[in-house]
């Protein structure tokens, strides 16, 4: 879609939201006290309903879940904004239970609101699809686009544009470039140019944009389509594409001054890593009270256990290759490294880590503390430092960093995290080094903030019942 078009779509949608959780919410008023003049506490429901607005002006701007509005059906859409609902309540009233107002605000109220809501946003967004559907394909907001291809690309391109392109879009021309194809007929579009008389054909007609899929051919002709297209105020569009990636992964931007094409597996919105980041030092500083205060009890029990100093430092890896010291409350004795290599031969883990069950260099108290996860504590300052995330891969040692390949490499292409999915998937059981990887390369891949609070709360059952830590 272009970029008036979701622009107008995003703001109507923002507006009508707005407009809808202010209705449900007078409504709801209504319906439980009869009249405005019967309400309690009115100022703190006009402050419960600027929350709703608010957090629906935030949730719009963070998680974009309008994506793919027109498309969606109604279920999926109903799945939206029942989600985007629960996710609303639950936040306002643990900040209203946060200010000690909580208990205040009426539960009919609020139970009335979150069955009106969801109803009215999504026969709103319903009407409004029907709406922006008649908009967007009427006659004059229609976009006329040409495509020039090879022979041999012209039905896939045609094909794929016609699945991927939004509905404001309209294929009127083809032209094929190395072949005398003029008067046939490709996925209902007649081919009405060759290479010599395309710009004349383009002059002619009615267009706005052209695709150009001609990523071999020489640059001089490319060239030549392009300036005198754009010379006709015509967009062009030209397929750069050198290896196959999914849209996501490709960005055409400026560096230094020079346009160019960025490829890349991983691409996060930075606006989301921002609320990531913003989350993790929040955690890291609530963490570290918490180790402040477990680190007397803790440092006694390792200091009459075993001979050492109580916190253990060691050299890790983090995103993409940078070193840092990462800590941890002692679990081992202090000869614990050089004891590894005598240990090699009972290593139970395929692959690059290592694990053994009963392994003869961890402590008495070095089990119970890795058991329940307190010897993770002191990490909540590298998460502080910016180390480390809340949830992320798992850092590696130097010497395993070492042996990587490329696929393996990409587990640190993300902060490295205290937990992940590594973690809540019972990582005692798993004994193969692949399968790791391909746990955090999952996280990676399908990576959200949703995802990171769905771990977050999963850690917290793991530490609780013990399940997958020996």
């Amino acid at each position: 879609m272009n970029r008036r078009m979701k622009l107008i779509e995003s703001y109507l949608l923002l507006f009508s939201d707005l407009v809808s959780i202010a209705l449900a919410y007078t409504i709801a008023i209504l319906m439980r006290f009869g009249k405005f003049a019967r309400v309690m506490e009115p100022e703190l429901h006009f402050v419960v309903c600027v929350g709703f607005l608010l957090f629906c002006t935030i949730y719009s701007f963070l998680f974009d879940w309008n994506r793919e509005f027109i498309k969606r059906g109604m279920l999926v859409e109903l799945i939206a904004v029942t989600k985007f609902n629960i996710f609303m309540e639950l936040s306002v009233m643990a900040l209203l239970f946060m200010l000690q107002r909580g208990a205040d605000v009426s539960r009919l109220v609020m139970g009335y609101f979150a069955i009106l809501n969801v109803v009215i946003i999504w026969l709103v967004r319903l009407f409004m699809k029907k709406g922006l559907r008649v908009y967007f394909t009427a006659k004059s907001n229609i976009v006329k686009m040409m495509i020039i291809a090879k022979d041999k690309e012209l039905e896939k391109t045609v094909a794929r544009l016609k699945e991927a392109m939004d509905i404001n879009y309209e294929i009127v021309a083809l032209a094929c470039v190395d072949a005398d194809r003029k008067g046939e007929i490709v996925e209902g579009v007649t081919v009405n140019a060759n290479r010599e008389n395309v710009l004349s054909m383009a002059r002619q007609m009615p267009l706005d944009e052209v695709f150009i899929d001609l990523p071999d051919e020489d640059m001089a002709y490319v060239k030549h389509i392009i300036y005198d297209l754009e010379s006709m105020g015509v967009a062009c569009h030209y397929n750069i594409d050198i290896i196959e990636r999914p849209s996501k992964e490709v960005r055409v931007g400026s560096f230094a001054g020079y346009t160019v094409v960025t490829y890349s597996i991983n691409h996060f919105d930075y606006r989301r890593m921002v609320v990531k980041r913003l989350i993790d030092i929040a955690g890291g500083l609530v963490g570290c009270v918490i180790t402040a205060v477990m680190i007397p009890f803790v440092a006694i029990a390792i200091k009459c256990d075993s001979p050492g100093p109580v916190f253990f430092a060691q050299t890790r890896i983090g995103k993409n290759g940078r070193r840092f010291k990462i800590y941890k409350f002692r679990s081992m004795y202090i000869d614990a490294e050089e004891r590894k290599k005598e240990l090699e031969a009972q290593n139970e883990m395929q692959g690059l880590m290592f694990k053994m069950e009963n392994d003869p260099r961890i402590t008495k108290v070095g089990k119970f503390i890795r058991k329940t996860s307190i010897d993770e504590l002191p990490q909540f300052l590298n998460i502080l430092k910016g180390d480390m995330s809340l949830v992320g891969t798992r850092p590696p040692t130097e010497g395993e960093f070492e042996q990587y390949n490329s696929h393996y490499r990409r587990r640190i292409s993300m902060t490295p995290g205290l937990t992940g999915l590594w973690q809540i998937s019972g990582r005692s059981e798993i004994v193969d080094f692949d399968e790791v990887v391909k746990l955090d390369l999952e996280y990676i891949d399908n990576w959200t903030l949703g995802l990171d609070i769905k771990i977050l709360f999963q850690t917290v059952v793991v530490v609780l019942t013990g399940k997958g830590s020996k």
